[in-house]
């Protein structure tokens, strides 16, 4: 038997050439929508400080601008006080030094005094909360020691320690310390009675019922008091440098004022309240993380 027309090997049938298929990257939509809320959050909350910022610069410029102005314009500031700006960091002999140095010195002094009267302040306003007796005597000696100006204080630290530098941590320490005493006293006394019941029923000694009840409860009204002692401190440390000489923002702007030099002393104010603000957001966001929130920020 005769086989024909067998194929014994095939060519093999033609293929179509492969596609190669590009998968277009997509964002996650999760993302888009949280940079479209920062970026809304971030214009509502700058676009009317800056067009705020705007106007009141246009009009110091158009207010001083005229020759016969006392006060100089924007304009003549950064011409006059290029240097200061541009060179903060500028390090010289004695008290020439950059405005960085003058606002690092003052900050210094600012960080001892504040630090004791954070401490003592506690403290006292513990005592004082806590305790009736304690009340009747000491708040109004408290209350009629506060209302002495903090330089009317400067003249006896200066007598007191015979030097310059301590004298204007003492006025530091004075001037932030009776709001600090005043609100922690105020939180002590507003403790919920529910939380002492169950300290009672815990059976929680001193110790416990001061870092697990009081402390906690009244950590609101502590933190506004340390929020208004820091605000107090960086302005009693201004007017006391103007008095004790040596480095600091204060000194530097009664030496500027001195030598008639205006746009130092703005240049000096801007910076002031520059890191004044920087100081009271840093309180606020330390009381936020304590308190988780409960404290006014």
């Amino acid at each position: 038997m005769s086989v024909t027309n067998l194929k014994l090997n095939p060519e093999p049938t033609p293929q179509s050439p492969a596609q190669v298929i590009a998968l277009g990257h997509t964002a996650s939509p999760g993302i888009d929508s949280r940079l479209s809320r920062l970026a809304a959050t971030a214009a509502t909350n700058l676009l009317p400080l800056l067009v705020t910022l705007t106007l009141l610069i246009l009009a110091w410029q158009l207010t001083c601008s005229s020759p016969e102005s006392s006060l100089p314009a924007p304009t003549r500031v950064l011409e006059e006080s290029w240097e200061l700006i541009a060179h903060p960091f500028y390090t010289g002999q004695g008290v020439d030094q950059g405005l960085f140095w003058h606002v690092f010195a003052s900050l210094q002094r600012v960080a001892l005094g504040y630090a004791m009267a954070a401490a003592v302040g506690v403290a006292l306003g513990t005592l004082v909360g806590q305790s009736a007796l304690a009340m009747r005597g000491l708040d109004p000696i408290f209350q009629v020691l506060r209302t002495v100006p903090p330089l009317a204080w400067l003249p006896l630290s200066l007598a007191a320690f015979q030097d310059g530098n301590p004298s204007a941590i003492f006025v530091i320490f004075i001037t932030a310390i009776w709001p600090i005493i005043i609100n922690t006293a105020v939180g002590i006394r507003n403790i919920p009675q529910d939380y002492q019941n169950v300290a009672k029923v815990l059976r929680l000694n001193g110790f416990e019922y001061f870092g697990k009840i009081m402390l906690p409860a009244a950590a609101p009204y502590i933190f506004t008091g340390l929020r208004i002692g820091i605000g107090l401190s960086w302005l009693a440390i201004v007017a006391a440098e103007m008095l004790i000489g040596g480095v600091g923002i204060g000194f530097f702007i009664w030496d500027a004022w001195n030598s008639s030099l205006i746009s130092d002393i703005i240049v000096a104010l801007i910076y002031v309240g520059i890191v004044g603000f920087l100081l009271d957001r840093m309180i606020a966001l330390i009381g936020r993380a304590v308190t988780r929130g409960t404290a006014n920020a």
